[in-house]
Formats: structure tokens, C-alpha cells, sequence
């Protein structure tokens, strides 16, 4: 009988918990809403009762190899506290996976909500071909994974892969980490929004300050649907948010030189409004990212590429971590 686990991909705005066989295969996937205004408390165990019925209905399939849970913020790794989650407000310094494990009388595998979008990719979307890979979520936030030798990356504590928070505008806009001019205050779906309200209140996006006006949901994929219709604000954002990217791919491929860097998370939907200005400018600040591609014949090249996953990287990568016991994963590091 083929084991089976169960992810959980919780996020500040959706819950969604999914059961995934050894191959890969989606049983069956649940989502609803976080109703974070409850409390930490009755998050925790909306999720647990979903997680139970999961596990109840599949369990003729095969054994159950465990729970993996993606959870957005900053994990201490050791203690299973959640030292920091800007999308879970109080949550601060919360023992997460002590009140998860509590609930359910077992243990689990608890992640970063990127390094678990990013082990997803690496098991079964851009990066299946490649054992080394960086990716970037731009999502509400922009997040970041990295996965060396087939693991994922931790770094000292846990916090490796924060890339939402490298500097592309020394005195720029203001960010939720304390610092200013982070690539989250640029590239997410919040910025790109943000950036269109400042268009609208300089008087520059007459196009778009009609839209905002009739839609009160106002979002950044109205604003990519503008761009690709060429709106020419619109589409200067974008360009914006392509330009601002390559700089930080520019210095990840630069600092890791690893074989692929994945975009991946809601705004990657406009690949095609900022990939290009993101790819110019990949090419003029990266050295290692222009010897690696200049030569066409050239056995090893530099790959930025978008996810493939979609909003489910999480929910596999969080899947796949219960299904890898420790002598697997250290087989699966070992070169062939």
C-alpha cells in the first residue's frame, strides 16, 4: 500500500490543507478561509479538524507518513516557535507547533511557507531536473526559498532565504521589517498596487484612477490586465517591478550560483508585463548570470524561470516533508 501525507499551506488569508501520495498525486484538497480576527486558537483548530478528516477518510489507502505545515514568518527551527509573521497578526513568538501537535497528538513537520513553495517546485514543477535551486514568491509579501542538494537550506536558526527583505532602494518606501526599500515594497502584489495609487494621486494614470473608481476591489491584476493592454503608466509599474527583480536575481546568482532561480506566487501570473525588464537588467548586473548564458553551446547556463505549481508549490513542499524520513533524505543528497 502507497503511504500518503498531508500539507498544509497556512496562509494570513487562506487555509488550505491537502492529502498527496508518495508519487505526487493530489487526493483531494481543501481550502477555506483564515479567520485570523478568531484568534490563534480557533485557527489552529479549524485546521487540526480538517487535517483529522483527512487523515480519517484516506486511511484505507496506506499508512499515513505524517503532517507537513507551511506556515508564513520567521520559524525558530529548534523550538517550533514562530518567532515573527507579518500576515499572522499576533502570532508573535507563538509555540505553533507545540499547540499544532498538541491538538493532533503527534507530531509534525512544521516550514517557512516559501522554503515549502520552493521544496514543492523542486519535487514537482520548475525545478524537478535540477538538485540546487533559489525561489522567489510575490505574493501579498515576497518571500523566499533556497534548496541546496536536495534540502532545503535553513541557515543557522531557521531564517535563511528571506529575500523579500534585500535592499534595492537604500532610502525607499518604508517596510514591515524596519528597514526601508526592501524588494517586498517593490515587487509584491501590495507594492504594485501601492505604486498605482501613487500614479493616480500624481495626476500620471488618468486610466487607471476610472478603474479604481468603478471596481472597489481594485488589485494588481487590474493593473497587469491595464499594462497588457497598453496602458502606459500601467505598464511602466511593471517595468519597474521587472527592473527592481533582476537586481535581486542579479545578486542571488551572483552570491549562490546556482543552476535555477523560479518566480513564483500570484504576481508571477504577469510574467509577461516585468520578465523582460527583469531579464535586461539580470544580464547588465550579474557577471556569473552573463558568462553562464552568453556561450549558446555552453553545458551548464543560469535558469530564471516562472513556477509552474502555481498556488499549490506550498501544499506539495509541505507534503513532501513527512514523506522524507531523515536516511531518505540524506540518500536523496548523496550524488549518484
Amino acid at each position: 500500500m502507497s503511504r500518503f501525507s498531508i500539507g498544509v499551506d497556512l496562509g494570513g488569508t487562506n487555509l488550505r490543507v491537502a492529502a498527496v501520495d508518495e508519487s505526487g498525486t493530489l487526493i483531494e484538497k481543501i481550502s477555506t478561509n483564515t479567520q485570523v480576527a478568531l484568534g490563534r486558537g480557533a485557527v489552529l483548530d479549524e485546521m487540526c479538524r480538517i487535517i483529522q478528516s483527512l487523515a480519517a477518510r484516506f486511511n484505507s489507502r496506506g499508512p499515513l507518513a505524517g503532517v507537513g505545515i507551511g506556515v508564513p514568518g520567521i520559524i525558530d527551527m529548534e523550538s517550533g516557535m514562530l518567532r515573527e509573521s507579518p500576515n499572522l497578526p499576533g502570532w508573535a513568538n507563538y509555540p505553533v507547533q507545540q499547540e499544532i501537535e498538541r491538538r493532533l497528538g503527534t507530531s509534525i513537520t512544521l516550514e517557512n511557507d516559501a522554503n515549502a513553495a520552493a521544496f514543492g517546485e523542486h519535487w514537482l514543477g520548475a525545478g524537478q531536473t535540477v538538485d540546487s535551486l533559489c525561489m522567489l514568491t510575490l505574493g501579498t509579501g515576497v518571500g523566499g526559498g533556497i534548496v541546496l542538494d536536495n534540502q532545503i537550506w535553513h541557515g543557522m536558526t531557521g531564517m535563511a532565504g528571506e529575500a523579500g527583505h534585500i535592499n534595492v532602494e537604500p532610502n525607499g518606501h518604508p517596510c514591515g521589517c524596519g528597514s526601508h526599500g526592501c524588494i517586498e515594497q517593490y515587487a509584491s502584489a501590495t507594492a504594485i498596487k501601492r505604486m498605482a495609487m501613487e500614479a493616480i494621486t500624481s495626476g500620471k494614470a488618468p486610466q487607471l484612477a476610472l478603474a479604481m473608481k468603478a471596481d472597489p476591489e481594485f488589485s494588481a491584476k487590474a493593473i497587469y490586465n491595464f499594462a497588457v493592454q497598453g496602458d502606459e503608466p500601467a505598464r511602466k509599474i511593471f517595468e519597474d517591478v521587472g527592473r527592481r527583480l533582476g537586481i535581486v536575481v542579479g545578486g542571488l546568482v551572483n552570491l549562490l550560483n546556482l543552476p535555477m532561480y523560479v518566480i513564483g506566487g500570484g504576481v508571477s501570473s504577469a510574467w509577461d508585463a516585468f520578465a523582460p525588464a527583469m531579464l535586461r537588467e539580470l544580464q547588465a548586473r550579474s557577471f556569473v548570470y552573463a558568462a553562464t548564458n552568453s556561450d549558446e553551446h555552453a553545458s551548464h547556463k543560469t535558469i530564471v524561470t516562472r513556477a509552474l505549481l502555481g498556488t499549490d508549490a506550498g501544499l506539495f513542499g509541505a507534503a513532501r516533508l513527512p514523506l522524507l524520513a531523515p536516511e531518505a533524505i540524506a540518500k536523496e543528497a548523496r550524488p549518484a
